[in-house]
């Protein structure tokens, strides 16, 4: 055991420019799981091959992952890998980092976490289907963050699979401009191995042995004209993106593949080109040749080669050089609760080093921290380390004030990092315990899963007492309500899913709220005048303190403040909160004995009812983008269905026998509709649904919502 922990630390502690921090991302069911465990096969961390269809993968480890054949929360794991072919980098070990991310929408939290802390990313597309909406999704988020990205062309195998028709799909959908890295010899069943154009090499794959088994051939007599031209196509690309080189190929000079991969590496982590390759990852195609093209074209930490922050005493800007030499600092990403060891952090280590045992700092929280251990994860399964440092991603054991998005740094060297921002949730479920029992645990269970999921949050109907639950989607809280009953053992009755529907104003408007209360002794009075106006659509709430001339003292307005938000909370036409609203506080009086902090905190929500009672106050509801792909003979139908539910039907698009319906439409009428189209286009047609924005419900709709709400209250 000693001699197999000295081989670990030896393979760990890597240079920085031999680590990639990698993320797999795509469209449900693109291969994102399969390829990442064709990824763990070939790099030696599993010795058999999991595969999702027979619930067996090392990366999608919870149940309902297992069970469902998706997965639900991003997975890390570490493994090595060493060249294979003609690398212009040397031939040694590399160390990955990988987060296998979900590509289902309702689990984006996952997507937007892991991105932010990773250095590069592979988008995995389907042959057949090319650029999905959900890949559209995951490649802004991406944008987001500026990850440098390769795409990989999966299911090359697959019926209608055409690899030059998703090359159009990445350059037109992601307004990028692919570089064809390879040609895939032979498409749908006859597809048996790849081109690789700046090499001019071909390789076929044994259908045994699990694609370990790879020989070079000759480049088919048919492919050599196509190989020539996109070959020369690619290297234009590449020398127009390099001044040098650009000289030597106008002077009609022969540019050498390594100084054209080094190119192509600068224009890949500058986000100019985007490497595409090929393969099929269920018949174990192409993956070593991805393998490569990561460590040749993916970012280290040393590319990167610095952070800024803000330093949390001062909001001066802040700058790390991502290397073990500097004062430490990291970002907290993920909490996960491990039956086993408890509460799991995980963090990137941007600078510095991490020691088990120590102390840390979190200046987001302002609070110090114990390490307890240092864990690195394979999935859920663990191996304690003494030591982290810049460039790796670990679990901390121990942390208990650490949340989501917080920075964890050097007392001494402060630094505050830019955290992770977060989809609104846009559908509740009500939820009891059964027993008395179980009420006590629903409540730690909740919270300790609130923790984990950044989306899932937790609150009470007052006019019900009911536990109200909300999340991304049907699927999110389903996910949830199954993950209390499994791993925190918790019976509970629950309700249909409703939609989040919200509250906002159409005007500007102005309120007065006074607060005058006079009992035996010391009354209480708080007066202050509001101004209220509409904000663009997903702005918040903002406020603003215009008082002059003392007319209320400073000390109360954070009171009204207060009041105005509570107020907002419970809503004011139909109990929905109140979003996208200015409000100004413009004017008021105090008394000198009489006023208090809670005089003016019910000024301030007196005031707010007043003014949205003029402002024209409407209900506003969630609007998803819905893609649906359907067989021709069924597209009346869909698009008939689709207009009965209130969508507006944004265009249709071909893609080979298929036909993509793009509609915009509202949640409320959407739920059991997977159920609906399967039995509609005889279970051929498919769906995604997307968060697009939140829109005014209309008036005899709004009406109808108002009235249900009244008879929750009266009960």
């Amino acid at each position: 055991m000693a001699g197999q922990q000295t081989v670990k630390t030896t393979e760990r502690n890597l240079p920085l420019n031999r680590i990639r921090n990698i993320g797999i991302i795509a469209h449900i069911d693109a291969g994102k799981t399969t390829t990442t465990e064709r990824i763990l096969y070939y790099t030696g961390k599993t010795y058999k091959i999991g595969e999702v269809h027979e619930g067996a993968t090392q990366m999608d480890w919870m149940e309902q992952e297992r069970e469902r054949g998706i997965t639900i929360v991003s997975a890390a794991t570490t493994t090595f890998w060493t060249p294979h072919f003609d690398s212009h980098l040397p031939k040694e070990e590399y160390r990955f980092n990988i987060i296998d991310t979900p590509g289902h929408v309702d689990f984006t939290a996952e997507v937007e976490r892991s991105l932010r802390v990773l250095d590069g990313g592979v988008t995995v597309l389907d042959g057949e289907e090319g650029v999905q909406s959900q890949s559209e999704t995951v490649w802004r988020q991406a944008d987001k963050y500026n990850v440098p990205r390769i795409c990989f062309v999966n299911k090359m195998d697959k019926v209608g699979a055409d690899f030059l028709k998703t090359v159009d799909d990445i350059r037109n959908k992601f307004g990028v401009t692919p570089a064809i890295m390879v040609l895939p010899i032979g498409a749908e069943n006859t597809f048996r191995g790849i081109v690789q154009l700046l090499e001019r090499k071909a390789w076929v794959w044994e259908k045994t042995h699990l694609g370990a088994d790879f020989n070079e051939v000759e480049i088919p007599e048919e492919m050599k004209a196509d190989v020539e031209k996109y070959r020369h196509e690619l290297v234009e690309h590449i020398a127009g993106l390099d001044d040098a080189l650009m000289e030597k190929y106008l002077n009609g000079e022969e540019l050498e593949v390594n100084e054209l991969k080094a190119a192509l590496r600068k224009a890949t982590i500058g986000y100019k080109l985007v490497p595409v390759f090929c393969g099929s990852s269920l018949r174990n195609t192409g993956v070593q040749q991805l393998l490569d093209a990561i460590v040749e074209y993916l970012p280290s930490p040393q590319d990167i080669s610095e952070i800024e922050g803000t330093n949390p005493k001062t909001d001066e800007p802040v700058v790390r050089h991502l290397v073990p030499e500097e004062p430490f600092c990291g970002l907290a990403f993920k909490i996960q609760t491990d039956p086993h060891v408890g509460r799991l952090t995980y963090v990137r280590v941007y600078s510095g080093k991490l020691q088990s045992g120590s102390y840390t700092y979190n200046s987001t929280q302002k609070a110090k921290e114990r390490v307890g251990r240092l864990l690195l994860m394979h999935a859920n399964q663990r191996e304690e380390i003494t030591e982290a440092q810049a460039g790796e991603i670990v679990a901390v054991v121990g942390l208990k004030d650490t949340k989501t998005g917080d920075t964890l740094c050097d007392e001494g060297h402060q630094i505050m990092l830019e955290g992770i921002s977060f989809a609104e949730p846009v559908m509740s479920l009500a939820i009891e315990p059964k027993t008395k029992s179980d009420q006590e645990k629903m409540g730690i269970a909740l919270n300790k899963l609130s923790e984990e999921d950044p989306t899932f949050r937790i609150k009470s109907d007052v006019s019900t007492g009911q536990t109200i639950i909300q999340g991304m989607g049907e699927l999110h809280l389903e996910i949830l309500v199954d993950r209390m009953k499994r791993e925190f053992k918790v019976e509970a009755n629950v309700g249909a899913p409703q939609v989040a529907y919200r509250e906002t104003i159409k005007r500007q408007a102005e309120g007065e709220g006074k607060y005058i209360k006079q009992t035996g002794g010391r009354g209480q009075y708080g007066h202050c005048l509001l101004r209220i106006e509409p904000l663009p659509r997903g702005t918040g709430y903002e406020f603003e303190n215009a008082v002059t001339g003392g007319a209320i003292p400073r000390e109360f307005i954070n009171p009204i403040d207060k009041g105005i938000q509570e107020s907002m909370e419970r809503g004011f036409i139909a109990g929905y909160p109140m979003v996208d609203v200015k409000v100004t506080v413009y004017d008021g009086s105090y008394h000198e004995v009489d006023s208090s902090e809670l005089a003016f905190k019910m000024a301030g929500s007196l005031g707010m009812r007043d003014a949205v009672g003029k402002a024209d106050a409407i209900i506003i509801e969630p609007i998803m983008t819905v893609e649906v792909t359907t067989p021709e003979e069924f597209m009346g139908d869909v698009i008939g269905d689709l207009s009965s539910r209130r969508a507006q039907i944004q265009g249709t698009s071909n893609r080979g026998k298929a036909v993509i319906i793009k509609a915009l439409v509202p949640l409320a009428e959407m739920q059991g509709y997977v159920t609906i189209l399967r039995s509609m286009t005889q279970g051929r047609a498919a769906s995604v649904l997307l968060p697009s924005h939140y829109d005014e419900v209309p008036q005899n709709i709004a009406a109808k919502i108002i009235e249900e709400r009244k008879g929750v209250n009266v009960r």
